[in-house]
């Protein structure tokens, strides 16, 4: 058994230890992580020292659109190589897992991604990140919060819609976006909640009430807070205040600087830490040059890893998750809670209650990731 000790673990609400504990962690001859065990202060217990680096879990992705110049909601059978190849990328960016998003658009491209994607699983192997059930952003949103979402192809919230979209391919959903306070979202949020979906408040005009009584109706996370919905105002404090009020809301954030100004975003961590779930929201230009792409019919001008449509709106990012945690920590956040932030918040989310060291015994330490704070901020390397 090798032993590593003098590390620290990102921080977590079920963590019972504080954030400056330092642990010792067993690795087997085979490079699996087999034990972690807190260290009494002051010891000096055999092992490698790391002298107060961070392990994590690798991240996971709760909004990614695509990458490599695919676009999800667009994909086909002939995109299949290309998609495993964008896998792989999304790997070495340092990503374990994702929720394919698919943004609103017409109900057959949509039902042919699910069974491209569904496809891309069943390939699935060491060395590419794992497609995880989708993130489905739409149809159901406010028309006047679209942003981006095509309005030709948003729908009111019934069973009957969703039906036509994902009939068939329930099992592959892990997540739903909607607009809570539109006509007949309730019914779809109770129909959702019982499928174990997780419900989002995203592209809302939701008031600060309408997003309390949503979220005691079990809507558990707000898609890109403070983009396409009300903002937090001293008189009206919308779903952003109501989320951070009721403590259990995931709060996802991009971390760009575009999106949400730094001050903005350190101010949301701070008022939240275990609440914050980074995401990249990624759009099909991820992984390739700035400049001009395409984006279904529209062009997506991409400068300085935003992307926004040529009447200027904000459409997306094309930088890596992990770089949100470097910038989220460079803001001002403790780096244990922007790690957290995108490797065990977002497992949370979707269910994994366990704490931060039981989600690390049992897997491959080069499948983990080491996290340094140096003169030139936050990195991260693949564990070894």
């Amino acid at each position: 058994m090798r032993w590593i000790r003098n590390v620290r673990l990102p921080r977590a609400s079920r963590c019972r230890h504080g954030a400056g504990q330092r642990w010792r962690l067993g690795v087997s001859s085979e490079g699996w992580i087999e034990a972690a065990a807190p260290l009494d202060p002051g010891s000096a217990m055999a092992g490698e020292d790391w002298q107060g680096d961070w392990l994590s879990p690798a991240g996971v992705d709760l909004q990614i659109n695509g990458g490599l110049g695919l676009a999800f909601p667009e994909l086909s059978a002939d995109d299949l190589p290309r998609l495993l190849e964008l896998l792989e990328l999304l790997w070495r960016d340092g990503v374990e897992a994702i929720c394919p998003t698919l943004v609103t658009c017409a109900v057959a491209p949509l039902r042919q991604a699910l069974a491209v994607l569904e496809e891309a699983r069943l390939q699935h192997r060491p060395g590419r990140c794992q497609l995880l059930g989708a993130h489905l952003e739409g149809p159901f949103l406010a028309p006047q919060r679209r942003g981006a979402h095509p309005e030709q192809h948003l729908a009111a919230p019934s069973l009957d819609a969703l039906r036509a979209r994902i009939g068939g391919f329930e099992h592959q959903i892990d997540l739903v976006t909607l607009a809570p306070e539109l006509p007949g979202a309730d019914t779809l949020i109770a129909a959702l909640r019982d499928a174990g979906v997780v419900v989002s408040l995203g592209h809302s005009n939701a008031d600060a009430q309408q997003a309390a009584t949503a979220f005691a109706a079990g809507v558990g996370m707000v898609t890109h807070t403070f983009n396409a919905m009300p903002g937090l105002q001293h008189r009206a404090p919308g779903p952003v205040a109501a989320a951070v009020l009721d403590g259990g809301v995931a709060l996802g954030l991009i971390a760009d600087g575009v999106h949400v100004a730094p001050s903005m975003a350190l101010l949301l961590q701070r008022l939240a830490p275990e609440q914050v779930v980074l995401v990249s929201d990624a759009l099909a230009p991820y992984g390739l040059g700035e400049g001009r792409h395409r984006w279904d019919e529209r062009l997506l001008l991409v400068v300085d890893g935003s992307c926004r449509l040529e009447d200027g709106t904000l459409a997306g990012v094309t930088l890596p998750l992990l770089e949100g945690v470097r910038r989220l920590a460079g803001w001002g956040a403790a780096p244990e809670q922007a790690i957290a932030a995108a490797t065990i918040t977002p497992r949370r989310v979707l269910g994994d209650d366990r704490d931060t060291a039981a989600m690390l015994v049992g897997t491959p330490l080069n499948e983990t990731l080491r996290w340094r704070q140096g003169s030139d901020g936050l990195r991260w390397q693949r564990a070894s």
